[in-house]
């Protein structure tokens, strides 16, 4: 898995996602969680695409389903990782059905 670096958007400055995002990793990408931090999607193929996200934890001995999140074709979704994505690396493992015109970034809400 690539590990996705985390950058700082600015809360008052217009920066714009896309020109940090990089191709998402075919076997997957791992980004830091927590707090104002979140995935950035965009999915500039023809087809829809399914972002799963690990959740390593477990209630009551029960383990907590991953999530998925569905980006239509042309479209961006933000997706918040907080700390119950946190695994023993203290990143996210975040997986992708297909990886074809995807691009990803992790970000932080800065102040």
């Amino acid at each position: 898995m690539a590990a996705l670096a985390l950058t700082v958007v600015p809360v008052a400055g217009g920066a714009t996602l896309d020109t940090t995002a990089v191709a998402a990793a075919a076997g997957g990408d791992t980004a830091p969680c927590g707090p104002g931090r979140f995935l950035y999607v965009f999915n500039g193929d023809a087809s829809p695409h399914t972002v799963t996200i690990a959740t390593p934890g477990t209630v009551s001995g029960v383990a907590i389903a991953d999530v998925t999140v569905a980006v239509a074709a042309g479209m961006t979704a933000a997706i918040p990782l907080s700390n119950m994505f946190r695994g023993a690396t203290g990143r996210a493992a975040i997986t992708y059905d297909g990886v074809t015109s995807v691009k990803v970034g992790a970000f932080e809400l800065g102040t």
